[in-house]
């Protein structure tokens, strides 16, 4: 019999409905459960073929448990050894090499030294650094956010060089980023399941939070949606991504990728709405049955993606031209607009 766990924190309707979803499939040899720990001993397997990790983001003891997991034979959704290397920063300059457009973003170190570190440990640092060069690489309005946060913690939108310096000095020990702003006239979030199955979902991201996903007047474009879903499956291929979401605001026709760092992403009955709790409660379900008939004990049934595979094999990035063209860094744009007290999970 192999086993199917969930492993997740305060999250209520999905776990549950991922379960029961799988058990009521009466798969031969398959069933599915809530994971339970009692132990972890170093080169141990677990009694899982299969993990859908929602939680160890916020647990390191989790997320040491399921590598030990993986090295051990289970299939964890998603990889913990990329999710632990992975970061927004990182994403946006992958997305550029192949060919997906998104904001102009630049690299900010932390305002306040980290911790156990002096002005010493920065030697190789410029500081000031080129302030005139990066505000006329970004322009204003920008949005300053942490580089590898999840949600909207820590974000700030900004008018000025001033207004950027006054928000800045307040960053403590946080990476930011900052980045332009997409005026946009239409937005999207994206399930991606697999690196194959894509739900693309209008989103509002300045109503209220069980407001998002209602929206009047769907896009009927269907160019600019398989737009969408290439660059979805693309990014998810390329990252290695078993379960995520990636945002596009839409400024003159082209698709930007906002956000696609999301490996737990919401999936709430409450917020996301029924329909769509009902596709990625289907999908995810479905995947991980694939997933657990594929496992092989004692093998390496991660998701590695293509640019990990491509990295090891000393192999260039090899993506086809995208069909939409990115606009001229010249053109103003921007990122989605978003209340910056507003704290919503990604």
């Amino acid at each position: 019999m192999k086993k199917i766990g969930i492993l997740f924190g305060k999250e209520n309707t999905f776990p549950q409905a991922f379960v029961d979803r799988i058990n009521s499939k009466n798969e031969q040899d398959i069933t599915a459960e809530f994971v339970k720990v009692d132990k972890v001993f170093q080169g141990e397997a677990l009694d899982y073929a299969v993990i859908v990790d929602r939680i160890s983001q916020d647990v390191p003891f989790y997320r040491s448990m399921l590598k030990n997991a993986a090295i051990s034979g289970t299939a964890v959704i998603n990889n913990p050894f990329w999710w632990s290397a992975d970061e927004k920063f990182f994403n946006n300059a992958l997305a550029l090499k192949i060919g997906v457009p998104v904001p102009k973003t630049v690299l900010l170190p932390s305002k306040e030294h980290p911790d156990d570190t002096s002005e010493e440990s920065f030697r190789n640092l410029s500081y000031p650094l080129n302030w005139p060069a990066i505000f006329k690489y970004v322009g204003f309005p920008a949005y300053m956010k942490p580089f590898d946060g999840g949600g909207w913690k820590e974000v700030y939108k900004m008018h000025s060089s001033e207004d950027f310096f006054n928000k800045y000095n307040g960053t403590k020990q946080y990476v930011m980023m900052l980045q332009e702003e997409i005026i946009f006239t239409e937005y999207f979030r994206c399930y991606c399941i697999g690196g194959k199955y894509v739900k693309i979902m209008q989103y509002e991201p300045r109503n209220a939070f069980h407001e998002r996903y209602v929206i009047e007047g769907a896009s009927t474009d269907q160019k600019l949606l398989d737009t969408i879903k290439k660059y979805t499956i693309l990014l998810n291929q390329y990252l290695g991504y078993d379960f995520n979401t990636v945002e596009f605001a839409v400024h003159d026709g082209i698709p930007y990728a906002i956000d696609f760092c999301n490996p737990a992403p919401d999936a709430d009955i409450n917020s996301v709405g029924a329909e769509n709790f009902e596709w990625v409660v289907e999908n995810a379900a479905n995947y991980a049955i694939e997933r657990a008939k594929a496992q092989k004990e004692g093998a390496d049934n991660l998701t590695w993606g293509e640019y990990v595979k491509s990295s090891a094999t000393g192999s260039p990035l090899v993506v086809a031209a995208p069909k939409t063209k990115a606009k001229s860094a010249k053109t103003k744009s921007a990122e989605k607009v978003k209340p910056a007290a507003a704290n919503v999970e990604n």
